[in-house]
Formats: structure tokens, C-alpha cells, sequence
């Protein structure tokens, strides 16, 4: 999907290329130079060199905690993510010490140029992720519509013979929608009770019609930290499907954006261990939840599980540890074995230290003794990516072993949606083809 040009309205103009960045660079570059020029001689010999260790401190405090104490996620902040964070973090510390020195005009401009270098950082970090493209994602799914009127009535079903893919019996009827519904749904872990967040379910304009093609299922999942809906807001989720149901005459896949972390910061590894029965969650309670509420295809050549980063670790464990449920899988920017930031950290927390157990589920460990010949998937690593890339080729290599239908794709870009985003746009054809969507 290209931006949209300026010209598309302030909600829509891009925040990680073009004016708006520039702009904000400038100002911000103005703002922190500003806080740093004063003629007060204390300034210069107590409060700026205060204001400078006390950031460098706090940046170091924040990254310490971050990666060694807290742990959230499995891999440490990158370091130019650090350095605007320390940026955002000395604007705030020039504005505060600077106060000393102003009358209540002048610490009113201090304030407000503080607020700007934190702009500055933020914008740079929101860059580096490309997590917010415009302003409208950074306000959340605008156009959501209730999961019952989004369904309709039960219809009758669209026959597809035997061998055929759906999109060569299938003719658009009159009066299609041009696009497809997001909803929101709770799904509950009603067999693993896993509490999950609430799901999205986008259903393509086909989904509309009658008689009702049988569509496949793709059920997705975002990294951690995260939730289901950056998938729609961040991973433009509904424009990407709908542009492609709008090449298919309004046939694409069912999505099922699902949670399984449970909240933003937890890891319950994708498996079914102390921490939660993530995969029997994602096995059993969402294909359940599927065939009760929705109409759709059941069986594992049309069903297929992708995520990023965590999610894409996820989506891999599920096509070795539920084979019999996904019979597709792309893995986008995932890593070569589930972990809480080391093995010993991960065995303990999740089985009481019970490596065996550990080997039972973890990918690398199922593709060294068994095989998959009747399983398709795609690695898809950004170029960029120091740390997941090489993971990638790693697990790619012992899927081709285990004699999956495997490809790696590499992508311009780091571990950011700037490869997550396209790495399942530029995938979905592909995905179509082995769900049972298209020849």
C-alpha cells in the first residue's frame, strides 16, 4: 500500500516520511537548541552539566530496567531507539533545571520547548517502528461494526467441486460491497481457560453474499508487547485485505486477528504449559468459536496461522504442534524457539525447570524429528533485522529439512512494520494459493 499524499486530509498525512517528520525535526532541533542557550553563568557551570547527567542517568536507568531487570521483551531496545529516548529524556531535564533561571514567561517557553524535544524522541522512535503511519492509526479502528450485523443470517452455501479452488466456481453478484467489516469479538478459552482480549474478525464483501462461499480462515497475531488491534490500526489490516478482495472479485480470507498474550507485557510462550494452554486456545477454543458464529471453511488446507515477531514464533508452534488444525503458516520476523530472554529463564517459569518437556513443544526440537510434507510456509525476515534475521534462516533451514513447502523471503527493513506490514501484503497471494482461495 503506498502513503497518501498530503493532500488526503491532516489525519492522513504520513508520520514517518515527508513534511511532517521534517517539521518536526526542525522544530524540535530548534526547541532543544533554545534550551540549551542561556547568558545566566550559572547555567553554564552548575545546571547544564546537572541537566546532562541527570538525562544520561535516567536514559541509563530506563534501558537498564528495560533490558536486564524488567524484561518484557525478549530482545534488547535498539540502540538508536535508546538515543531518542535519551533525547525525549533531556528535553524534559533542560526544561526542569532551566527553571531556576526564568522569570514565569520564560519557564513557560521552557515547558513548551521541553514538550517538543519529547515530541522530537517519540516521533523518532515511532519512525524507527514505523508503528504509527499517520495520525488516524494513532486514534484506533475508526469503522467497526457489530460482529451480528456484520454476519447476517445464515446463507445457504456456495458448492466448490473437489479440487477446485473457490475463486474458479465463484462469480461476484450484483450489489457486492466494495469493502469488507471489522468487528470485534470476544472469543473465550471455554476448553484451555486462557483469558484472552478481544479479538478482530475482518469478513471481505463476499462474506455478503448468497449463496456464501466457504472462505478460509487466516488467524493472526501481533508481537508482544501488543495486542490484536495493532494489527488493524498499524498493520492496516482492513485497507490491505480490502485491496485485495477489490483484485479478487471481493473474495479474500476471513481474518481472525486473536490474542495470545493475554495482556500487553505477558509471554505465555504460544504453548500449553504453567503459564497458560495458549495452544489448546488457539487449536480448539477459536476454531470453535469460528464454526459457531461464523461460516467458513473448516478443514487445515484452509486454515492458516501468521503473526510478527512474537506472534510470528506463535504462528510457527502452531503449524508444528497443531498441524492437524493449520495447514499453512508465515512466520514474519520470529525467532528460533519461544523464549522469556534465556532458556533456563524460560524451562523454569514454564515448566518447573522440565527441559523434556520444554523439547516436546519447541519448534527447532519437533522439526528435528519429525516430518511435514503436507505443511506450506514462509519465513519473512528484514534485511536489516541483526537479530531475527539470522534466526529466520535458521528455522528455515530445519523446515526444509522436516520437508515442509518452505520459502524465505527477505524484505527491505529491520524488525519495525516497515517489513511486518508488507510481509504479509506481499504474501497474500501466495497465502491464497495454498488456502484454497485461488488455483
Amino acid at each position: 500500500m503506498e502513503r497518501l499524499p498530503m493532500a488526503a486530509g491532516p489525519l492522513d498525512w504520513s508520520l514517518v516520511d515527508g513534511a511532517v517528520p521534517l517539521v518536526v525535526r526542525i522544530v524540535g532541533c530548534a526547541a532543544l537548541v533554545a534550551l540549551l542557550v542561556s547568558r545566566d553563568v550559572r547555567w553554564w557551570t552548575r545546571l547544564l552539566p546537572l541537566a546532562v547527567v541527570a538525562a544520561a542517568l535516567l536514559t541509563f536507568l530506563v534501558k537498564l530496567t528495560v533490558d536486564d531487570w524488567w524484561q518484557p521483551f525478549p530482545d534488547k531496545l535498539p540502540s538508536d531507539v535508546v538515543l531518542w529516548i535519551g533525547v525525549a529524556i533531556l528535553g524534559v531535564c533542560l526544561a526542569l533545571f532551566r527553571m531556576p533561571t526564568l522569570r514565569w514567561r520564560g519557564r513557560a517557553g521552557a515547558l513548551l520547548s521541553g514538550a517538543l524535544v519529547v515530541v522530537l524522541g517519540l516521533s523518532e522512535v515511532n519512525i524507527h517502528y514505523d508503528n504509527y503511519p499517520t495520525v488516524r492509526t494513532m486514534l484506533g479502528p475508526q469503522d467497526t461494526v457489530s460482529l451480528k450485523d456484520a454476519t447476517g443470517k445464515k446463507e445457504p452455501v456456495l458448492d466448490v467441486p473437489k479440487g477446485k479452488a473457490l475463486s474458479e466456481v465463484w462469480k461476484a453478484p450484483s450489489g457486492l460491497p466494495a469493502k469488507g467489516t471489522v468487528s470485534t469479538a470476544s472469543i473465550p478459552g471455554t476448553t484451555s481457560g486462557f483469558d484472552a482480549r478481544d479479538a478482530y474478525v475482518y469478513l471481505p464483501p463476499a462474506y455478503r453474499a448468497s449463496p456464501r462461499p466457504l472462505l478460509p480462515v487466516l488467524v493472526l497475531m501481533a508481537g508482544q508487547p501488543g495486542s490484536p488491534q495493532d494489527w488493524i490500526t498499524s498493520g492496516q489490516l482492513p485497507d490491505m485485505m480490502d485491496d485485495f478482495a477489490a483484485g479478487h472479485d471481493g473474495l479474500a480470507p476471513i481474518v481472525l486477528v486473536v490474542d495470545p498474550l493475554g495482556s500487553p507485557f505477558d509471554n505465555p510462550l504460544c504453548m500449553d504449559s504453567r503459564l497458560g494452554k495458549v495452544q489448546t486456545y488457539l487449536a480448539d477454543d477459536v476454531p470453535a468459536w469460528a464454526a459457531g458464529h461464523l461460516q467458513t471453511a473448516t478443514d487445515r488446507e484452509h486454515w492458516a496461522v501468521s503473526g510478527l515477531s512474537n506472534g510470528g514464533t506463535c504462528a510457527l508452534q502452531m503449524a508444528v504442534n497443531a498441524p492437524r488444525r493449520y495447514g499453512t503458516f508465515l512466520d514474519i520476523s520470529g525467532q528460533d524457539e519461544p523464549t522469556l530472554g534465556s532458556r533456563k529463564k524460560t524451562v523454569d517459569a514454564a515448566f518447573g525447570g522440565d527441559e523434556a518437556a520444554f523439547e516436546k513443544v519447541n519448534p527447532m526440537d519437533v522439526l528435528a524429528r519429525e516430518k511435514f510434507p503436507d505443511t506450506a510456509g514462509t519465513f519473512v525476515a528484514g534485511t536489516d533485522d541483526s537479530t531475527y534475521r539470522p534466526q529466520a534462516l535458521k528455522v528455515y533451514a530445519a523446515a526444509r529439512k522436516a520437508g515442509m513447502k518452505a520459502q524465505l523471503v527477505e524484505l527491505p527493513g529491520g524488525h519495525s512494520w516497515q517489513v511486518w506490514r508488507p510481509g504479509l501484503e506481499k504474501q497474500l497471494p501466495w497465502l491464497a494459493s495454498h488456502i484454497g482461495l485461488t488455483p
